[in-house]
């Protein structure tokens, strides 16, 4: 066929066509770069879009309940698949397209690759203001979609059927590049959707989008080398970007071979086995007492692929030594070239195995890598301890999390995201490997927990999926439980009830705020509806494992933490979907580990526990750091 031949298409239709036609290859592997598409039908799309995939049945539609949770979903799926793969999410004009403005979020700020088609207005304009239109009188070229370009790290709309020959290569270049991704949004005017175009066969042809392994530059690779063979107490921060790159193996190696003990963020969890000597957990605000005293102490932060969020940083507050430096080695170079460091900018796996070259022979001094197992071995008794507790009357979350990782087996997956779940999960999950723990913590994204779930099982069918969430999240966005069920995507997801805000609770009481606003609670005039409120008022009465019933799931309800136990070991061999919910105590939690997280206390206030929080903030604010040497 020659290079001239076109093919009639309407703009939907030679979309669909494209996207199945996108690959990635990585390594010398490649496989489709969209495994479909999620999406709820409305009047903007089903007769464009809609339209579309009927003629298209090998790329597969998943009907969702909500356009935020599928955003989600091809979020969580995308992680897990190393971002090497991902799906398209459409939607109506109007409110469908707004719902997914928290999942865009979300996707671009973990550096996640998820593909969104919100449907648009009229481009011919005659007809508007068409249904669910939002007008302006300063222009016409303006609708709801615009609301996504602050989330979005590509934005274009599709005003003539002849411009997806641009935009789209555009949107994929954005989409399979490891320093640029995130959310990539191509709104579709409904009458354009359905547009017809003469479009050039070529543009349908197989391409195979390669994800290079950038190398750093040689000569920051040398002073990084003379930097690390110069400290006395050196450390490693492993973020997100060891796992993506595949780098969890090298990493192993260069800390077998050079005796730099790590510290792992939300994203970075599991770039060591929990096991492993010289893996000290978390670091941070929501970090281990082993890893936040190496930090405290450390001369040299090593960062690969972590972007130094405030938990990460406890606030700038984790390294105290008035001497550290850092060494970043980030693919982005935005990222590199924080906290004043010496910017590596380059694919972990690669530059791992080229620093390592550079550092034969090296290995920092016996006795501080002798301190750094005492304390991972201090940790992980501790972390046993925890997991021992058997308080009455309810179990506390240490326990309920203890139980969980000893029950779902080393080749299971932990879901989570938002509340007081992933702070105690940083510190006690024990990571069996790269994708054991999932947590979306980037956006700490309430009601992500279920439908990434869904995301996840899709991505590792094989795996057992354990979803926990908490009542607070599980009110928000529980309704991909029905596309589990009615997909035959199993889930095992854990409730956990606590009537209320347990995160935000803790955080109010610890800013002498008593809780207040933060639990389930029936209103009664004339009483602060804070925890000082005690017996005074009267918890609601949700029932949780009735609504799971009802939506589809099997459902398996606990009073004591043996019943937990025993839904733990029964939900593995359950046919579909299965709900377990426990309450737990909200007021007990785990320690801070020498940790801290700067939200501002009011400088003046009536309140005395607050003018005796703003105390203790304003002795721990100057501590935080501009690390400007």
């Amino acid at each position: 066929m020659s290079e001239s031949a076109t093919i009639r298409l309407t703009m939907a239709q030679a979309l669909i066509r494209f996207l199945k036609n996108q690959y990635v290859e990585r390594d010398g592997v490649d496989a489709p770069f969209f495994a479909g598409c999620f999406g709820i039908f409305g009047h903007g799309c089903v007769a464009g879009v809609g339209e579309a995939l009927i003629e298209n049945l090998d790329f597969p539609y998943y009907q969702v309940r909500n356009e935020q949770a599928a955003v989600h979903a091809a979020t969580a799926y995308a992680k897990v698949k190393n971002r090497m793969q991902t799906f398209a999410c459409i939607s109506s004009i109007g409110p469908g397209a707004t719902n997914m403005i928290t999942g865009a979020a979300t996707a671009t700020i973990n550096r996640l690759p998820v593909l969104l088609l919100p449907a648009d207005i009229f481009a011919r304009r005659n007809v508007a203001p068409v249904l669910q239109q939002i007008e302006s009188a300063a222009s016409q070229d303006f609708s709801a979609n615009d609301c996504f370009k602050p989330v979005s790290k590509y934005w274009d709309r599709i005003n003539r059927p002849d411009q997806l020959l641009t935009a789209l290569p555009e949107a994929l270049r954005v989409l399979t590049s490891p320093s640029e991704t995130g959310a990539v949004t191509v709104a579709l005017p409904q009458d354009v959707q359905t547009e017809g175009y003469d479009y050039p066969v070529a543009f349908f042809r197989k391409r195979v989008w390669h994800v290079a392994r950038n190398r750093a530059d040689r000569a920051a690779l040398r002073q990084a080398a003379g930097m690390i063979r110069a400290s006395k107490r050196p450390m490693i921060v492993a973020g997100g970007g060891v796992i993506y790159a595949d780098a969890t193996e090298a990493l192993r190696s260069f800390v077998d071979a050079t005796g730099i003990p790590v510290g792992e963020t939300m994203a970075g969890k599991g770039s060591l086995r929990w096991d492993h000597p010289l893996n000290m957990g978390a670091v941070g605000a929501t970090g281990t007492l082993a890893a936040n005293r190496i930090a405290h102490d450390a001369d040299l932060v090593i960062g690969i692929g972590t972007r130094y969020s405030d938990f990460t940083t406890a606030s700038k507050t984790a390294w105290q030594n008035p001497d550290v430096q850092f060494i970043n080695i980030n693919v982005t170079e935005f990222d590199a070239g924080k906290h004043h460091g010496l910017p590596v900018v380059g694919d972990a796996l690669v530059t791992l195995e080229e620093l390592a070259e550079l550092l034969a022979g090296y290995c920092v001094d016996a006795g501080y890598r002798a301190k750094a197992q005492r304390l991972h071995d201090e940790w992980d008794a501790e972390v046993q301890r925890i997991y021992d507790l058997r308080l009455a009357p309810l179990p506390s979350q240490g326990e309920l999390i203890g139980a969980l990782n000893e029950v779902s087996g080393p080749d299971a997956i932990m879901v989570n995201a938002a509340g007081s779940m992933p702070g105690d999960l940083h510190k006690l999950w024990r990571t069996t490997h790269p994708k054991n723990f999932h947590m979306e913590y980037g956006n700490s994204c309430m009601g992500y927990e279920i439908a990434g779930g869904m995301g996840v099982k899709m991505a590792a069918p094989e795996r057992d999926v354990y979803v926990i969430v908490g009542d607070g999240s599980y009110l928000m966005l529980s309704s991909e439980l029905v596309t589990c069920v009615q997909e035959g995507v199993k889930l095992i997801v854990v409730l956990w009830d606590n009537h209320g805000f347990k995160s935000i609770g803790s955080l109010s009481r610890s800013l002498g705020l008593d809780g207040f606003g933060t639990r389930f609670i029936r209103r009664k005039e004339g009483v602060l509806v804070g925890d000082s409120a005690g017996d005074a008022v009267e918890p609601l009465q949700i029932d949780f494992a009735m609504n799971a019933r009802s939506l589809g799931c099997h459902v398996i309800e606990c009073r004591t933490y043996d019943d937990y136990v025993a839904a733990l070991e029964a939900a593995k061999t359950t046919d579909r979907t299965t709900f377990i919910s426990i309450c737990n105590d909200r007021l007990v939690g785990v320690p801070g580990y020498e940790s801290w997280w700067d939200v501002a206390v009011p400088e003046v206030s009536e309140l005395a526990a607050v003018r005796e929080a703003r105390v203790n903030y304003e002795e721990m604010q100057a501590r935080e750091r501009y690390f400007l040497e």
